[in-house]
């Protein structure tokens, strides 16, 4: 959701008439499926990545808004909290040595943004959730200033009725109940995007959730959270819990959950869309002038604003998006499953893997999804977020295994094919590909890497917060050389 917005209270009336416009909207783009060409001629692709403020005690800094006076760019926004920022990098054809040039870009952002930090006493990390993160941290007050941030927390909360109860149950457990959704700013990601068309669309979401358990098998990197070591991607779980909306009561019924892997294999973009409006009330009610069967009459490209606000609060795994640019709509996949970090090389390598692996399956004779149940992709899902590396589950043809192996043995060509259909230059296509086989040959990621360095720290006779900071401070270091995480020492 990343509309600015000033209003702050919401009548019976304005519910009703936003519900009315979203499935107005929902008609419309029915009849834009049909009826128009999508821009889909070059499949350009789009990065997101937010990051982490820290201090010079490797605490979270509230800084965001400080830095951005520093260092104006369009690229560059606040997110949930004051120790965030989000970079959106300008999108772009993966073909030849796109990947490379996206790396070359991130960093040469990520070293101004660093020394426009310095300035105000602060320093970036990428990382899943900050490590040193405590729950007096998030809290309302450290919310970002911009008045969406308060009006989602404000509808989200209404909703519930109720405090958040976050109880995450991993290698420890950590239990609290919250008065906010502040610690869903805990919770930084990187986002893939991939332009398709309408009738590439299914096939392409399909194979993105069905690969999202190797995502997380090999790039997992948040084990630790408000200083207990809990899943290997400890995002999914407590973004999930920070933006229910559900009450217990309304969990025991099986309302669905606003965060959301979903629950079937689809035939049409439409089906995502359809479900969002029907399964889902609206929190935003923000109407907008535009009448969007008029604009498509008059031979207009609707922007489908309250449709495109909605379905910003449905957070799923991987998101159908609607968008104009340049006078031509355009449909994305947008991949939110991983975490960001550690360096900018092991993001283009999981940019790599998505990129590569998802076009090879979508473009597959005999679809995946034709032999994977959905349930059983799910609970893919959710045992890599739990294990990372050590991760087993089904897939067709090979039953049950550590994704890792699966990776190494079965789907890493898969993923050098589809770089290939791509144009990618084979010198970038086997340098990115290659950190994912290291990893998974030495079973050595992000999450792995904080664990064991916590472990050392703390047999060498620190305490947990102590050890937290310390490799954190490490982390950073061995992040801006960015060599990548399966080389990192742990001396």
């Amino acid at each position: 959701m990343g509309r600015d917005v000033q209003q702050r209270e919401f009548t019976h009336d304005d519910r009703q008439r936003y519900r009315q416009k979203v499935r107005r909207c929902l008609d419309v783009f029915a009849l834009m499926l049909d009826e128009l060409r999508f821009d889909a001629d070059r499949p350009l692709t789009g990065l997101e990545i937010e990051l982490n403020l820290v201090d010079g005690e490797s605490n979270p800094a509230m800084k965001n808004a400080e830095i951005l006076r520093y260092m104006a760019s369009p690229m560059l926004q606040t997110e949930l909290g004051q120790f965030n920022l989000e970079i959106n990098v300008p999108p772009r054809l993966i073909a030849e040595d796109g990947l490379a040039a996206y790396e070359e870009g991130l960093r040469t952002t990520l070293a101004q943004l660093e020394e426009r930090a310095a300035k105000a006493d602060a320093a970036v990390a990428l990382i899943g959730i900050l490590p040193t993160l405590q729950p007096e941290h998030t809290v309302l007050e450290n919310l970002s200033a911009n008045p969406r941030y308060r009006l989602l927390n404000s509808q989200i909360m209404n909703e519930r009725g109720e405090n958040m109860e976050i109880d995450i149950r991993g290698v420890e457990r950590f239990t609290t109940t919250m008065d906010s959704i502040a610690p869903e700013a805990a919770c930084t990601s990187i986002q893939f995007h991939l332009q398709v068309s309408p009738e590439q669309f299914p096939a392409y979401w399909n194979a993105s959730q069905a690969i999202t358990a190797l995502q997380l098998a090999v790039g997992s990197n948040s084990p630790y959270a408000f200083g207990h070591r809990l899943w290997s991607e400890t995002r999914i779980a407590l973004f999930t819990q920070a933006t229910d909306v559900r009450p217990e009561e309304l969990r025991v019924q099986g309302v669905r959950p606003r965060v959301w892997f979903g629950e079937r294999w689809i035939t049409s973009i439409f089906d995502l869309f359809e479900e969002n409006v029907r399964y889902f009330p609206p929190l935003l009610p923000l109407m907008e002038t535009e009448d969007p069967l008029e604009v498509l009459r008059s031979g207009g490209i609707p922007r489908l604003g309250e449709l495109r606000l909605h379905n910003g609060t449905v957070y799923r795994w991987n998101r159908p998006v609607y968008d104009v640019m340049d006078g031509r709509p355009h449909l994305r996949v947008e991949n939110r499953v991983l975490p960001a970090g550690p360096t900018v090389v092991d993001m283009m390598a999981n940019a790599a893997l998505y990129y590569g692996l998802v076009r090879t399956l979508a473009e597959e004779d005999r679809p995946l999804w034709t032999k994977l149940p959905f349930t059983a992709a799910e609970a893919n899902f959710y045992s890599a977020a739990r294990r990372g590396i050590e991760a087993v589950g089904q897939w067709p043809g090979a039953g049950e295994g550590r994704f890792s192996e699966l990776l190494l043995h079965r789907l890493l060509p898969l993923a050098y094919e589809g770089l290939d259909r791509f144009g990618v230059d084979p010198e970038v296509r086997d340098r990115l590909l290659g950190i994912i086989e290291r990893r998974c040959a030495l079973r050595r990621t992000g999450a792995t890497w904080q664990t064991a360095m916590v472990n050392k720290l703390e047999k060498g006779g620190l305490d947990r917060p102590a050890a937290l900071r310390e490799m954190l401070t490490r982390y950073r270091r061995y992040s801006q050389a960015n060599a990548p995480v399966h080389t990192w020492p742990l001396e």
